[in-house]
């Protein structure tokens, strides 16, 4: 899956689709799962879970 940049976008104000808010929320949980790695094992998982079950979700969208 590759995410496009902000800045291709060019438009400062376009809203954001379902799929870019979907992409956001499942990179700030991958980055919560690697950090959480560090020291907690299971939390990391967890988000992990759920960042593969956002991932499922976006991967149907068209």
């Amino acid at each position: 899956m590759k995410l496009k940049p902000q800045i291709e976008n060019m438009g400062w104000f376009s809203k954001k689709s379902e799929k870019e808010k979907l992409q956001e929320k499942y990179q700030k949980l991958i980055s919560e799962a690697y950090k959480l790695s560090h020291t907690d094992r299971k939390a990391s998982d967890l988000k992990t879970a759920e960042a593969d079950a956002l991932l499922q979700q976006i991967e149907k969208l068209p």
